[in-house]
């Protein structure tokens, strides 16, 4: 159905495999940055493909909670959300525009609070511009970054529709003329000494407090035991996979791979 592979940089039609309901609040523009242990190989489109198992309600709500909290932290009470989490499915799109360290985002006065408090992993894929299929395409999923086959990718295309995100993020360029200018590092000239840590973490409410810490235990129901490339962050998220004698893709190395949020 769709080769895949990481780190040799051959990427035509990148498309990452995702647990629900992190894989479509990325796509309806909620979730503004996609957590991982290591680094985006990708900068621009990167197609979003939800995993296989079905989310139980009490980690919707979860993620729920903590989106709400995060946009009441500025000023958004009315966030609305996905109906429905459909899992195996294509479900649209987002603009990878650059990667920075959980260090680099959680101090970065540029954006907002909320954005700062997603940065809970190693590395923090910087997301804009999401966009859904209007009929979200049926399809299996594998681990890490993958190519879409090219008849999934034509009708992908012709299917998506622009979404309107309750609070659109906008990354500022550290060098405007450089559109790759966003990789880890290139803020780290620009933060405040000491300042490793989210100061609205840090004074946050017991109300903030319990949300962060339940979507924190509802991404530890995905470790190595699980489906898919065990990560770290708020977004707990992986894939199923074929052999690789059956498929003839390259399996990842899984140190890479952590449980993620």
């Amino acid at each position: 159905m769709a080769s895949r592979s990481r780190g040799d940089g051959n990427y035509r039609n990148p498309c990452l495999t995702m647990h629900q309901p992190w894989a479509s609040l990325l796509v309806y523009g909620i979730k503004r940055i996609e957590g991982r242990s290591w680094p985006s190989p990708v900068t621009g489109r990167l197609w979003i493909h939800a995993a296989g198992k079905v989310p139980d309600p009490e980690t919707i709500k979860a993620l729920e909670d903590f989106y709400r909290q995060l946009y009441a932290l500025d000023g958004i009470t009315d966030l609305k959300f996905p109906e429905h989490y459909p899992v195996s499915r294509l479900l649209g799109c987002v603009e990878v525009v650059g990667c920075v360290t959980s260090e680099e985002l959680v101090s970065w006065e540029d954006v907002s609070q909320g954005v700062r408090l997603e940065g809970q992993t190693p590395f923090c894929w910087l997301c804009e511009q999401p966009q859904k299929l209007l009929v979200p395409f049926e399809m299996r999923g594998y681990q890490g970054v993958y190519n879409l086959e090219k008849r999934i990718l034509e009708g992908a295309v012709r299917g998506l529709c622009p979404v309107e995100a309750r609070l659109p993020v906008k990354f500022p360029l550290p060098y405007p003329r450089n559109p790759l200018s966003l990789k880890p590092g290139s803020l780290a000239h620009g933060l405040k000494n000491g300042s490793n840590t989210s100061k609205t973490e840090e004074g946050s409410s017991p109300t903030l407090a319990a949300a962060i810490a339940g979507a924190r235990a509802a991404a530890t129901q995905f470790s190595k035991k699980s489906y898919g490339p065990p990560t770290a962050g708020f977004q707990g998220q992986g894939s199923r996979t074929r052999s690789k004698s059956k498929e003839g893709v390259q399996r990842l190395d899984m140190n890479y791979d952590q449980q993620r949020w």
